[in-house]
Formats: structure tokens, sequence, C-alpha cells
């Protein structure tokens, strides 16, 4: 049930578009596959045999991998919950 100048179904539209949006951020931010490295790609040191095991494809150690995820900036997006005026720019 739309109202105002948008057509019936255009809000479910918007819902399945926000959604296939997300999951595909999701998919570019894929976990890494295939054969654990022994040292971190980026210092240089050991990776335990725990964290290896436990992240099969894994190619930084603990410190590395915080300070990487610490950098990581979500993006705002499109706002497709805003007021009229926002959807009609």
């Amino acid at each position: 049930m739309a109202g105002g100048w948008s057509r019936d179904g255009a809000v479910q539209e918007q819902i399945e578009d926000s959604i296939k949006d997300e999951l595909a951020r999701m998919q570019a931010r894929k976990r890494p596959m295939g054969e654990s490295a022994t040292h971190c790609v980026e210092c240089e040191e050991p990776i335990p045999e725990k964290r290896r095991t436990a992240i099969p494809g894994v190619k930084l150690c603990i410190d590395c991998q915080q300070e990487r995820d610490g950098a990581y900036q979500a993006r705002a997006g499109i706002n497709r919950r805003g007021s009229k005026d926002s959807q009609l720019k």
C-alpha cells in the first residue's frame, strides 16, 4: 500500500533493493578461502596453528587483522527510507 506519488508495490521494491545491495556488499567482503599462510603477509610474524585451523585461508596475524578491521568504515549507502523529498533526488 503505497501512498503519495509512488505506485503500488514501490515500498516492497525498495526493501528488496536494499536487501540485494547489502547482500552484494557482504559477498564482496567474504572471508579468504584456500590454504592458510604460515606467516602474516603484512608483518611476517608466524600465524598460530589454532588460528590457521579455525579460519581456513587466513593470511594475517591477529594484530594485523584487528588493525585492518578497525580501519574499515561502513558506508552510508542510499537513503531509501527518508522523506519524499530525499527520494525525488
